[in-house]
């Protein structure tokens, strides 16, 4: 019987191995409680997935900071909840699984109800469709002691979830959270030692990679999620991609993960809402299914690391094809993993040759709503309902969410840390007046 191309196993840098070439990619579940603690829904969620097939779980954003959230539900890594994160731990492991966190920092992207002065490299505000509901404050220019200390929360997050239990670790570089505002020149227009060329914007998330290192030693798998391209005029390019990649070569990295873009253009789920610059959609890339893998095979070419691309893949053909070309080596799956949560071990039996894409049907203000009501549903043990409109799971979602803010604002223990940060933030202001 010949073995499924996907169905290899994969060593890491590290010695780690993954069972076979699909990831289940990070997404954001938003089913954290009201303390940013992981909760029963998650682990149900998780216990579902580590049975799907994947070979590799890469959880949604687990932040390190509680001022820089992407969603007021989001779990944060502050200690405090540390015998939840290990009960999610556990409930994501599998026979032949690995569960990784992904660990994050929003930076400027953080809704301003939840923090109206937030860090990030420059004072740039984030270009978004204002009428889709986004409100996003002016972020600060972070000092160098700001800078350090974040640097210091990637690596207490990252010791914290091996404690906890995880099998690795993921650094967010993407999608215009805090790694990604540094890298990007329409985010970072810093002129010192962490600003300019592309050597002084890397240096952030070398020095991160650098300092999770130190703190999991040598035998823990540390991945990242890099753009392969912002797709913004002025932004950060594929040939910056390319050239960052050969530098990540010696920065002892397990595993780099590919994807795009970012709120202000949402190239993950396949759109452009503006002029895309150098690596705009040329015929070769349109005739792909997948979003970035036409820009991953020179990626894939020069890395030293295993090479995961997320986005868009929907057909077995497309991914054996990219797999056997070179262009990477390891297939990340995430919406068709909420609408078939077992749709991997389908795949890999052969059972089926295309993968669910419930979004062809939804608008594009629909889509976030759609899968998250379908996350809830998943966290409380009951089955996708692929028959929801769009409409209807938008209004569950801003009714959903709507509380979750108001629980987070509500929490003493949130409105504590963010008087005193916004007490040392009007102080600094007023001293540099």
């Amino acid at each position: 019987m010949m073995t499924h191309p996907l169905s290899q196993p994969l060593v890491l840098p590290c010695g780690a191995v993954l069972s076979n070439r699909i990831a289940k990619a990070a997404m954001s579940e938003g089913l954290a409680d009201a303390h940013n603690h992981s909760t029963p829904r998650l682990e149900r969620l998780y216990k579902r997935w580590a049975g799907s097939g994947a070979g590799l779980l890469l959880s949604g954003n687990l932040q390190v900071d509680c001022l820089h959230l992407e969603r007021p539900s989001n779990v944060v890594i502050d200690g405090r909840g540390q015998a939840e994160l290990a009960r999610l731990a556990e409930a994501g492991k599998g026979e032949g699984v690995q569960f990784w966190a992904q660990i994050s920092h929003t930076g400027r992207q953080v809704d301003s109800h939840i923090n109206s002065a937030p860090l990030s490299s420059s004072a740039v505000d984030i270009d978004v469709i204002r009428d889709a509901g986004f409100s996003f404050a002016t972020p600060k220019p972070m000092t160098e002691a700001e800078i350090q200390y974040a640097i210091a929360q990637f690596a207490y997050g990252a010791r914290q979830v091996k404690k906890a239990g995880f099998d690795g670790v993921s650094l967010h570089a993407a999608h215009g959270y805090l790694i990604s505002q540094f890298l990007s020149p329409l985010s970072n227009r810093r002129t010192d030692y962490w600003g300019g060329s592309l050597e002084n914007r890397s240096r952030f998330l070398l020095e991160v990679i650098a300092a999770v290192r130190r703190g999991v030693g040598p035998n823990f798998p540390i991945g990242i999620k890099l753009n392969a391209s912002d797709f913004q005029k002025g932004g950060f390019t594929n040939a910056e991609c390319v050239e960052l990649v050969k530098i990540l070569n010696d920065s002892g990295l397990d595993l780099l993960e590919l994807s795009g873009g970012s709120l202000e253009q949402p190239k993950v789920v396949g759109v452009a809402l503006k002029e895309e610059g150098e690596d705009g959609t040329r015929a070769s890339t349109a005739a792909r299914e997948a979003y970035f893998v036409a820009f991953a095979g020179a990626v894939r070419k020069i890395a030293k690391m295993p090479v995961m691309v997320t986005g868009g893949f929907r057909t077995v053909a497309g991914m054996v094809e990219a797999l056997e070309n070179g262009e990477l080596d390891i297939v990340g799956l995430g919406r068709p993993l909420i609408a078939d949560p077992e749709c991997p071990r389908r795949l890999l039996a052969g059972e089926i040759a295309r993968l669910p894409s419930p979004e062809d049907g939804l608008h594009l203000l629909h889509i976030l709503g759609w899968f998250n009501i379908q996350l809830v549903r998943l966290g409380e043990g009951l089955d996708p309902d692929l028959s929801l409109t769009g409409e209807s799971a938008v209004e569950q979602f801003i009714q959903i969410e709507s509380k979750n803010m108001s629980d987070l604002l509500q929490n003493p223990v949130y409105q504590e840390l963010r008087h005193h940060y916004e007490s040392d933030m009007a102080s600094e202001l007023r001293a540099n007046a």
